[in-house]
């Protein structure tokens, strides 16, 4: 646990800290200088690579955003990293048992954006429900027929909410204002939550097969890799869609890909995907010949996904507003300066099977 870590009582007096940022905007850089002109500040825009460890020997406070991996490796390779804060709610990209085992406290930002993600799973939702992406790719080609676009009210309609923490439980808000049902499933039900809001706590079995929209708000940790997968797809009500603004893992890419086959599912709307690091980096892992058999079979799994006119898909974009962003480094800067002062604010410990946002 944090206090028995023999380096805490030495901070209070501490006015040069030596903080790395990784995925760092001008605009975002420059705010850190005025807020943390004490310290010494190092600023990548690109994400943490192996190239980059040389110059963090001297690294006190590492933050970085979710596409840096921070293994037990790179914990490793600084000897003298004391925090690590990420800029994000999420937390699967850092080893967090190499982590305690260092002393290292990680820190996070475990609220900034239900509104933002709760909108934008909306967003997804409506356009495969008015296929608003199929209309849009048919103007580009000049087309302005209107076959095949018939969509389809939600007014009515199931929704069923997997995890009811902060970004579910907005997600419900917004589904009772379009006049949906509501059943939810998360291994602590909040019973309070659903007098209030008006819905229902089932099984997950259930939820897959009672709701036309089925929509991902878990976090991922080890108990709830592939929560969708190859066994439990099959019970999902016909011509239902499904919605992840979560993680990528959450959802098997197979099983996804055999239920479109299927038509078990009519439409996906998908702000995550399994594997999505390879297509963001994809160029340069073939350039570097460093794609495993395994990297490159996932890669071939996304696109034959990403290629389908039923999927919709954002490139993890969900929190990406201006008023998320602004948050999302205001609470950063308070976790740095916390810190530093001897206290600790948004600690991360290691995860228990707790399936809430």
């Amino acid at each position: 646990m944090v206090g028995s870590f023999q380096w805490r009582d030495t901070l209070l007096n501490i006015n040069n800290m030596h903080i790395t940022f990784f995925e760092i905007e001008e605009w975002e850089e420059e705010i850190l200088r005025e807020k943390l002109h004490k310290h010494d500040l190092q600023f990548f825009r690109d994400t943490l690579k192996p190239e980059n460890l040389a110059a963090l020997s001297e690294c006190d406070v590492l933050s970085v955003f979710i596409h840096s991996q921070i293994t037990r490796e790179v914990i490793a390779s600084m000897p003298q990293l004391k925090l690590i804060a990420t800029r994000s709610t999420g937390y699967n990209h850092i080893d967090l048992e190499a982590a305690n085992e260092r002393e290292v406290l990680v820190s996070n930002v475990p609220t900034y954006g239900e509104h933002t993600v709760a909108e934008h799973t909306f967003a997804l939702i409506l356009a495969l429900s008015r296929n608003i992406h199929k209309s849009h790719v048919r103007r580009l080609r000049n087309n302005f027929t209107i076959e095949g676009l018939k969509g389809f009210d939600l007014q009515g309609k199931t929704l069923g909410v997997v995890g009811t923490g902060k970004i579910g439980v907005h997600v419900i808000q917004i589904a009772r204002a379009f006049e949906m049902k509501v059943v939810a499933f998360d291994v602590f039900p909040n019973e309070e939550l659903a007098i209030k809001y008006g819905y229902e706590y089932l099984s997950l079995d259930e939820v897959l097969t009672q709701s036309d929209i089925i929509s991902l708000h878990a976090p991922y940790v080890k108990e709830t890799y592939h929560l969708i997968n190859k066994e439990n797809i099959k019970l999902v009500k016909p011509g239902a869609m499904l919605i992840n603004t979560s993680r990528g893992e959450l959802v098997d890419n197979e099983a996804l890909l055999w239920a479109l086959d299927q038509k078990i599912l009519r439409g996906c709307g998908l702000d995550v995907i399994e594997g999505e690091e390879l297509v963001r980096e994809e160029k340069e892992l073939l350039y570097t010949n460093s794609m495993s058999i395994e990297k490159m079979t996932e890669l071939v799994k996304d696109h034959m996904l990403l290629s389908r006119d039923e999927v919709v898909y954002t490139p993890h974009i969900a929190f990406f507003s201006e008023e998320a962003l602004e948050r999302i480094l205001t609470m950063t800067i308070e976790n740095i300066q916390v810190f530093i002062e001897g206290g600790h604010h948004n600690e991360v410990i290691l995860p228990k099977s707790k399936m809430l946002n």
